[in-house]
């Protein structure tokens, strides 16, 4: 219990200082299959949440939304990556998940294709995330991990999933991207 209560720990991390990594280089699809990658988002302040369905913090949905409701004219956008690494917690396809999110949730900031954030098949932006040189080292710990991307494409904050996307040190960290 106690190693449970320690990987869902309400933790931040500022981005390591080494880290050279160029985000907005790395592509992704989105979840109707479109090539993107952050660069397209250039100038925006980006949530980047690693998502699921069927997990017991999938209502962080409905604050992820607020959040992006409440910033996204001011510069702001969540991106959600659906992801089935953490106790087969995302199983469906692309058209079960983006139905689920959107009728259960009526979650309408952009949701990308499932990928692997951890593991043998990591995408390369969670490596540039997470690995041994990636702005904020160590694996995900479970679903709705948080990463704040300022403006410039640089890594700011991380947050643990248990951070609720609507407490005070989320909102502020995007508060501060956007006003810097």
């Amino acid at each position: 219990m106690k190693h449970l209560l320690s990987l869902f720990s309400a933790t931040v991390t500022l981005a390591s200082p080494t880290f050279a990594g160029d985000l907005a280089k790395i592509p992704f699809k989105t979840i109707d299959g479109k090539e993107t990658s952050l660069s397209d988002y250039n100038g925006k302040v980006v949530l980047v949440v690693n998502t699921a369905s069927k997990c017991g913090l999938t209502k962080q949905y409905d604050a992820l939304e607020e959040i992006y409701d409440k910033y996204k004219e001011k510069g702001f956008v969540v991106i959600g990556f659906p992801c089935n690494d953490f106790g087969n917690q995302e199983p469906g396809t692309l058209e079960e998940i983006q139905k689920f999110c959107t009728t259960k949730f009526d979650v309408s900031f952009p949701l990308m294709e499932k990928i692997h954030v951890k593991g043998d098949e990591q995408h390369a932006l969670y490596t540039a995330l997470t690995g041994k040189d990636g702005a904020f080292p160590g694996d995900v710990k479970w679903n709705f991990g948080k990463f704040l991307i300022g403006k410039d494409g640089k890594p700011l904050v991380r947050f643990e999933p248990r951070q609720k996307p609507d407490s005070k040190e989320v909102t502020e960290a995007i508060e501060k991207a956007l006003a810097g």
